[in-house]
């Protein structure tokens, strides 16, 4: 089966509407240490809501780089210069605040992780440090919220970078949705992206090993209290108000080769 590719908006940030729009985002704030007692890595942490507590359980069965739930440095700053909303890398016009505390989870194994969600949640927004030279896929299409250094951004962290989402056609009405590093810009990608809809799993692939690259995940809402309210939004059923059952379930793809060469961090 032939496959072709499709670059979409190399360094363009989705527009938003209806339900979709602005919102404060309930971030998790991850605590304890690793839970598995092999080479892997498990840990868990919560998002409260404003009416719910929803266990958030991260599996790498690959390991990760380093695992920092409290205290440490501040990788979501704005050119290590501290937090400024207006201009973060992880705000938008669909996000309003960036995310909680310095806690982060930093990868750098090449393979499959899972976001488990107690309950089903509604928009989840990924926030992802550092995606330098690497990339994730997903078998779902999301936005591209935010970039640092993009739309009168400040850089990250770590610096600039620019980042694609490209879509790949595998063919019998199946598609792959890539986020890339591109290097355009700089090297150092920092922003946000979020999928619509409501979901209590989320598996995506690492494209390559790399000295790291980190993330954290929050959300708009629990499912049930978001379609309450959003009856006719992504995921919610318009005569009940409720989240569907078929959209509860986000799984992920790998990546094909990207690019070599990355800037190690110090």
């Amino acid at each position: 089966m032939k496959m072709t590719t499709r670059a979409l908006g190399t360094l363009a940030i989705a527009l938003f509407s209806g339900a979709a729009s602005a919102a404060p985002i309930f971030w998790t704030d991850w605590t304890g240490g690793d839970l598995d007692p092999g080479t892997g890595f498990q840990a868990q942490g919560t998002i409260t809501t404003g009416s719910s507590s929803v266990t958030v359980t991260y599996t790498n069965t690959n390991g990760i780089g380093f695992y920092q739930p409290s205290g440490g440095d501040d990788y979501w700053q704005n050119n290590r210069a501290g937090r400024n909303p207006a201009t973060s890398p992880y705000t938008s016009a669909a996000v309003d605040n960036i995310p909680t505390g310095t806690d982060i989870v930093a990868l750098s194994q090449a393979g499959t992780q899972t976001l488990n969600f107690s309950q089903a949640i509604a928009n989840p927004v990924f926030a992802f440090v550092s995606l330098n030279g690497n990339g994730y896929a997903f078998n779902r299409d999301f936005e591209l919220l935010s970039l640092g250094g993009v739309d009168g951004n400040d850089c990250g962290f770590w610096g600039c970078g620019g980042a694609s989402k490209v879509v790949v056609d595998l063919g019998g009405g199946n598609f792959e949705y890539q986020l890339n590093s591109n290097n355009i810009g700089g090297s150092e990608p920092h922003g946000a992206l979020r999928f619509l809809g409501t979901f209590d799993t989320v598996t995506w692939r690492s494209s390559s090993n790399e000295f790291w690259n980190g993330f954290t995940v929050g959300v708009q809402d629990t499912a049930v209290d978001f379609c309450a309210a959003n009856p006719t939004a992504p995921g919610c059923n318009p005569s009940t108000g409720v989240p569907e059952p078929g959209s509860l379930a986000l799984l992920g793809l790998g990546l094909i080769g990207l690019a070599n060469g990355r800037r190690r961090k110090n």
